[in-house]
C-alpha cells in the first residue's frame, strides 16, 4: 500500500471516528408520541370546570394530531383527578413523572392542586403550566412553573376598588372557603381594601361544609355594607346564596370569578344578586381564534363553551406547548426557560406575554349582574 492510500485511509477512518462519536453524543432519535400530563378536578364540586377542561384539551391535542403533530409526533394527553385538592394532585403529579415519564404538564386547574406540584416539577425538572390558578403564592413560584391565567392580586385590587370607591361600602364581610384559591382573593382584596379605609371581617369555613347559616348569621350580625361569597365551586356559593335568603338576609353581593362567571349561579339567584359585582379575566369575544373555539366546541360536544375566560388559557396552553416543543424540544427544562422569552403570542384567550415571574401580564375586568345576567360595570 503506497503512502497515499495510507492518507486515504487514515482520512476515511478519523473522519468514521468523528461520526460515531458525534451520533453517540446526540443519543437515539426520539420517536413515538409526546407524552403531556393534565391535572385537574374531575370530581367532587370542582368537577364543573374539570369536565370542560377535558373537552378543551381534547379538541386542541386533536387539532394539532390533525395537522401532523409536533415535529412529526403525535401528542399523547394523560389525563388525572387532582379533585381541586393538595394529597390527589401531588400523586397524581408522582404517577405522570414516575410511571409515565412526562416532561410537561398542564395543571393543576386549582391553585390547590398546583401549589404543591410546583416543587415536584422543579426536583423533576418538567415543566408545569397551569390554564387557571391564579393565587397570589403561584407569582415567582419556581423556574419551571408558569401560568397563561392572570393572578387573583388584580382580582383582588379591582373588587376592593369598585366597592370602596363606586359603591361606597366601607365594611365588608367575607364568607370564605379553606382553599388557597378563596384564601388568596381574600388576601389580594384586604391588602387592597384597608389602606383606601374599609375593613372587613371575615368568617372562613372547610369545602366539606354544606351548613352555612350559623356563619351567615354571625357575619349578619356584623352589619357589613356588603357580603363576599368567596368559594372555590359554583356549588358551595349557591348553597351559601340559598340558605342566606331562607334566613331572610339580602345584602348586597360580591362574588369572585367563580360565582360570578357560572352563568348557572348568576341565573338561579338573580334576584339576590341584582347589582353584585364581580371581577373575570374576560377574553375578546371577537377574536376569531375565540370564535373558532366557540363553534368547533359546540359542534363537537353539542353544547355551548362554558366559562370562556379559563377555558380559552386551558386551549392556548395546548398550544403554547406545542410551540415550545417546536422550538427546543421535548425538554423540561428548556421548555421552562422557553417559556419565559413567550411575548405577544396570539390565542384564543388574546395576547399573551409571560413575565420573568412566570405570570401572564394582564388583568380582571369589573362587572355587575343585572337582569340574571354578567355584565361589564358601566363607570
Amino acid at each position: 500500500m503506497n503512502k497515499l492510500t495510507w492518507v486515504v485511509v487514515a482520512i476515511i477512518v478519523i473522519a468514521g471516528g468523528w461520526w460515531l462519536l458525534s451520533n453517540s453524543q446526540q443519543g437515539p432519535t426520539e420517536t413515538g408520541p409526546i407524552k403531556i400530563g393534565v391535572i385537574g378536578p374531575y370530581t367532587g364540586d370542582a368537577a364543573a370546570y374539570g369536565e370542560p377542561m377535558r373537552n378543551t384539551v381534547q379538541l386542541a391535542v386533536d387539532e394539532i394530531n390533525a395537522a401532523g403533530g409536533v415535529r412529526g409526533r403525535l401528542i399523547e394527553i394523560i389525563f388525572e383527578d387532582g379533585k381541586c385538592d393538595s394529597t390527589a394532585a401531588v400523586s397524581a403529579a408522582q404517577k405522570l413523572i414516575n410511571a409515565d415519564g412526562v416532561k410537561a404538564v398542564i395543571g393543576g386547574f386549582c391553585s390547590g392542586e398546583t401549589i404543591p406540584v410546583v416543587p415536584i416539577a422543579e426536583s423533576a425538572k418538567m415543566v408545569l403550566l397551569s390554564p387557571s390558578a391564579s393565587s397570589p403564592l403561584l407569582t415567582n413560584a419556581g423556574p419551571h412553573f408558569f401560568r397563561d391565567y392572570p393572578s387573583d392580586s388584580a382580582q383582588g385590587k379591582v373588587l376592593a376598588e369598585i366597592a370602596y370607591n363606586t359603591k361606597q361600602w366601607k365594611k365588608v364581610a367575607f364568607i370564605q372557603e379553606q382553599t388557597d384559591y378563596a384564601k388568596g382573593v381574600f388576601d389580594a382584596f384586604e391588602a387592597a381594601f384597608k389602606p383606601l379605609g374599609g375593613t372587613t371581617v371575615n368568617q372562613a369555613f372547610p369545602s366539606t361544609t354544606n351548613d352555612f347559616r350559623s356563619l351567615l348569621t354571625k357575619l349578619k350580625a356584623e352589619n357589613p355594607d356588603a357580603l363576599f361569597v368567596d368559594t372555590q365551586a359554583p356549588a358551595a356559593a349557591q348553597r351559601i346564596l340559598k340558605q342566606a335568603g331562607e334566613l331572610g338576609w339580602k345584602p348586597n353581593i360580591i362574588l369572585n370569578d367563580v360565582g360570578g362567571g357560572d352563568k348557572e349561579t348568576v341565573s338561579t339567584y338573580a334576584s339576590q344578586l341584582e347589582g353584585a359585582i364581580t371581577a373575570e379575566f374576560v377574553p375578546n369575544e371577537n377574536n376569531p381564534k375565540l370564535q373558532k373555539l366557540v363553534a368547533d366546541y359546540k359542534a363537537r360536544y353539542n353544547e355551548d363553551l362554558p366559562y370562556h375566560g379559563y377555558m380559552s388559557t386551558t386551549y392556548d396552553a395546548v398550544y403554547l406547548l406545542a410551540e415550545g416543543i417546536k422550538v427546543v424540544g421535548y425538554d423540561g427544562e428548556k421548555l421552562a426557560a422557553w417559556s419565559r422569552t413567550i411575548r405577544n403570542w396570539d390565542g384564543a384567550s388574546g395576547s399573551i406575554t409571560i413575565g420573568s415571574d412566570g405570570d401572564r401580564v394582564s388583568g380582571h375586568t369589573a362587572e355587575e349582574i343585572k337582569g340574571g345576567k354578567t355584565q361589564l360595570l358601566a363607570r
